[in-house]
């Protein structure tokens, strides 16, 4: 992968991948998420994204919304616990349109007032859509479960109470202490030369300065385990169980995406699916996650059931769990599982549009980019014995967290 690198003064780093075909994309990723936010601004990162549609010092929202729309592209954005996303897709020909889009939007937005008020209503309905849906809820009541009193732990979106309180000062305040040039970048992938996208990008982009150099602080995190049933209104039993795991610079945290695939990850041959559902028609949804953060990870596994299975799918999870810590993975079983993963990871790349977004967190995280020969080398290097210990770790029945909806 033949990739293009720059960095302008102010901080601003570029990863440009060309490559031939009609469509391109790009993007701006910012190292700024939920978990950066005080207790008062509990949901302001995921309103600013909303709010950045809204206005700049030369457009109208229609005009924003319209701008590559008119041209069949699409503008997005999204917001996580670490990072904040402007990207768009579009046809190649329309890269000065979209660049100039984003760069506009992210630091020329005026949030005016009235957009302000209108826009709370707007996040609210979304949250309360979020309250209707326990199989996603379920995870970040159990993220506030592991993570307890931790700004990291609170859900993406906010309370209302927290929503209906935001203003236009707080807004500022919160970009100004956060979005810090040093930790951006600009992603792109598309078939626009070398010269041409660095021309583009130090227009955009090169004159933008930022006072403050946003740090965010390592902390040690007091994880006790726990066990909670909460009664709610649905059809299924929805549960949820998990642990504390290894964090994104972590070198364990290879080892760890392996496991997590073996048990229940995107493959219809992983343990939990053959297990709960394929072997014992228990679940129609289940998987497991690995969430790798800056200083901390966490793994679970998820599945809903009717509640006269509840008890029997939780042991088969667990028995599932022992399996992995106390039987060593054998050539041919560990050889099958990293060439799945090897075989997902190539796939991605295949995937332009999260290629783009995938190199930009790289490089933002890692001030690095490893080509997939180099990933699958990591992948391979990973033994046996490592996956045995990890397990050990992870999977440790005594440090194991659990959270039901019944």
């Amino acid at each position: 992968m033949d990739l293009f690198l720059n960095t302008l003064d102010n901080g601003i780093r570029l990863v440009h991948y060309r490559i031939p075909g009609l469509v391109a994309h790009c993007g701006l990723i910012i190292n700024s998420g939920s978990r950066d936010e005080t207790d008062p601004e509990h949901g302001i990162a995921h309103f600013i994204e909303h709010m950045l549609f809204k206005g700049t010092k030369k457009r109208k929202a229609y005009h924003i919304l319209s701008r590559l729309e008119d041209v069949g592209g699409e503008l997005n954005a999204y917001t996580t616990k670490e990072e904040t996303a402007i990207h768009a897709s579009f046809l190649k020909e329309d890269y000065e349109r979209a660049i100039e889009l984003i760069s506009d939007i992210t630091f020329n937005s005026v949030f005016p007032e009235k957009e302000i008020e209108k826009e709370k209503d707007v996040v609210i309905e979304e949250i309360n859509s979020y309250l209707d849906n326990p199989s996603e809820l379920i995870f970040d009541d159990f993220e506030e479960l592991i993570f307890s009193n931790q700004p990291i732990g609170r859900n993406i979106l906010g309370t209302p109470e927290s929503v209906k309180s935001f203003s236009q000062k707080m807004i500022h305040d919160f970009i100004s202490n956060n979005y810090d040039t040093s930790q951006m970048v600009f992603c792109s992938v598309g078939n626009i030369p070398d010269e041409k996208i660095l021309k583009l990008f130090k227009t955009n982009f090169e004159n933008i300065v930022t006072e403050k150099q946003a740090t965010r602080v390592n902390k040690p995190w007091l994880y006790k385990p726990a066990s909670v049933t909460k009664k709610m209104d649905t059809y299924q039993n929805h549960c949820i169980m998990g642990n504390l795991a290894y964090d994104i610079k972590d070198k364990r945290r290879m080892g760890m995406f392996l496991l997590n695939n073996i048990l229940g990850g995107q493959g219809l041959n992983s343990r939990l699916n053959l297990s709960l559902r394929e072997k014992n028609g228990l679940a129609y949804n289940v998987e497991s996650s690995y969430s790798p953060y800056y200083d901390i990870g966490i793994f679970s596994i998820y599945f809903g059931t009717d509640s006269q299975f509840l008890n029997k799918s939780i042991s088969i999870a667990m028995a599932e769990l022992k399996k992995l810590r106390t039987l060593k993975l054998g050539t041919i079983q560990l050889s099958k599982a990293k060439n799945q993963i090897k075989g997902y990871l190539t796939r991605g790349y295949e995937n332009h549009e999260s290629l783009m977004l995938s190199l930009g967190k790289s490089l933002l995280i890692f001030n690095k980019i490893d080509r997939i020969e180099d990933l699958c080398k990591k992948i391979d290097a990973v033994t046996a014995s490592e996956l045995l210990e990890t397990a050990n770790d992870i999977f440790e029945p005594s440090k194991i967290s659990t959270l039901i909806y019944k």
